[in-house]
């Protein structure tokens, strides 16, 4: 850390400023023990002011955020706040006693922190906001023409040891399922059970076709990076097993195991600081250090999300006992992202004007990963009445919730102040969704902005093909027309969907 520096001068400004407000709040309106407080307390709030913007800057709070991580920033919010409390508490003790109120600057203190707090968590919310800058590896020519090496056969002692590993390590169960689905005994098939997400870096490349891992995901501190370790060496279409337990599982047996009343506040703690901690930039660092990464909750959906985030297709799922057993296939090379956040607010790729790709803002209501899912979800399930994918469960309980009343897309003013967007238009698609609609309709749409109201809940289309019957009249319209003035006809007539007829999203 640089001791002298160049502050943000931007930053620097709205930081006193918050603090100065926060200080006239508690003189103004706060009870205090002197009738004229801001006669007795004027002057040490400017001492306690300038302390805080002196330690500020020697703690580099005030470096440009833009080279901040988040916790860092709070960390260096910590020690300013306590430093500076520590000061004015020993000055209060050993020197005015009795003249100033420790109350009033346990107060200011307090509040500074948490507003600032507040500000740099919507800071880095928004800065984090991302889908990911992704791009591919380059292609090896080598990988596009390999092939599994001949294995050698496994003699009969050496296969019953394998099948006794198994079966310690995962039960029966387990081991009767691969024995009917996976050839272990061609030599082919590599099975191992460790947490090392590197220990797949040693073995020879194309030498497998099946790697089988059998220790839990939720025990791997690296599940990306062994997952991208098993992609590199697999040849194309190589097989990898591995199995997890599902947030789903963790809950029920945890709500089994304590008694009815106090089984709630068990899993809501548990749920706390296996599910929450380990995604927080402040705590995922306490999460690793107390439990080395091991029994995290995973949510279904972040995990299938992994594995095509890595390189792999899902072709199967089993549950085995507690554990659901994934099969996947080495597809493609994995993807590269620069940094990956869980914050509140994400930024997701949409389809413009034009044709032109833009980042739309949404609140997060789904489980990490779970944008790429797309292609699993629906060629399984479809779509649903009102064009959303049928049973979705790459969306969270809570994210159902703020569905409903739209609070998901709030952020996406921010899109229409930008110019991305406008009031009244059809919605931005994926490009997933962008595919599923008909040629004629692509070309439409991209001839206008897309819109925070779509013209969906003017008409209310159930099927696919309504839906794009509907938009294809508003286009039309917005073509041939006026599109000041269609836009206002669109919008009463959603506007008395959503406030008389109780429309809601899904």
């Amino acid at each position: 850390m640089k001791i002298f520096y160049k502050p943000a001068y931007t930053y620097l400004f709205f930081d006193i400023l918050i603090l100065v407000m926060w200080v006239f709040v508690i003189l103004e309106w706060f009870p205090l023990t002197t009738n004229t407080p801001f006669d007795k307390y004027t002057l040490p709030s400017v001492y306690y002011i300038v302390t805080w913007g002196i330690w500020s800057y020697i703690l580099g709070r005030y470096q440009p955020l833009r080279k901040q991580k988040y916790y860092h920033s709070t960390s260096k919010l910590f020690y300013t706040s306590v430093i500076v409390l520590l000061i004015f508490h020993f000055l209060i003790f050993f020197y005015l006693l009795g003249k100033f109120s420790h109350n009033v600057l346990y107060t200011i203190a307090a509040g500074e922190f948490v507003l600032n707090f507040v500000v740099l968590s919507i800071y880095f919310s928004y800065r984090y906001a991302t889908e990911y800058e992704e791009s591919t590896f380059p292609v090896d020519e080598k990988r596009l023409k390999s092939q599994v090496k001949p294995g050698i056969p496994l003699d009969q002692k050496s296969l019953e040891d394998l099948y006794s590993s198994i079966k310690l390590h995962s039960g029966e169960s387990c081991l009767n399922y691969l024995q009917n689905n996976v050839q272990l005994e061609n030599g082919n098939a590599f099975v191992f059970a460790s947490t090392d997400p590197f220990l797949l870096n040693y073995l020879p490349s194309y030498q497998y076709s099946t790697i089988i891992q059998l220790e839990r995901l939720n025990n791997i501190k690296g599940i990306n990076k062994m997952l991208c370790s098993a992609n590199k060496i697999l040849p194309e279409n190589g097989l990898l097993i591995c199995c997890f337990e599902s947030k789903s599982t963790h809950k029920k047996r945890l709500l089994k195991k304590h008694l009815i009343g106090i089984n709630y506040v068990v899993y809501g703690f548990n749920y706390l600081f296996k599910r929450i901690f380990p995604k927080i930039s402040i705590t995922r660092w306490l999460y690793f250090v107390i439990t080395g990464g091991s029994n995290r909750i995973l949510s279904k959906a972040e995990v299938l999300g992994r594995f095509y985030f890595c390189g792999y297709k899902v072709e199967k799922e089993k549950k085995i006992g507690q554990l659901n057993y994934v099969f996947a296939t080495r597809i493609k090379e994995p993807e590269t992202v620069i940094q990956r956040n869980y914050g509140p607010l994400i930024r997701l790729k949409r389809h413009g004007k034009l044709g032109k790709p833009f980042n739309v803002y949404k609140m997060r209501t789904m489980h990490p990963y779970s944008e790429y899912l797309q292609s699993y979800i629906y060629d399984r399930h479809k779509l649903k009445d009102g064009g959303k994918f049928n049973k979705d469960i790459r969306v969270t309980t809570f994210g159902k919730i703020i569905r409903k009343f739209w609070l998901d897309e709030f952020p996406m003013i921010l899109n229409i102040l930008k110019g991305d967007m406008k009031l009244v238009g059809v919605r931005p698609l994926s490009s997933q969704y962008f595919n599923l609609y008909s040629p004629e309709l692509q070309e439409k749409r991209i001839k206008f902005k897309p819109g925070l109201f779509p013209p969906f809940y003017a008409d209310m289309p159930v099927t696919l093909a309504e839906i794009q019957e509907s938009e294809m009249r508003y286009l039309t319209l917005c073509e041939t027309k006026s599109l000041f003035w269609v836009d206002i006809y669109y919008l009463i007539l959603i506007l008395r969907n959503i406030l008389i007829k109780k429309a809601r999203s899904c």
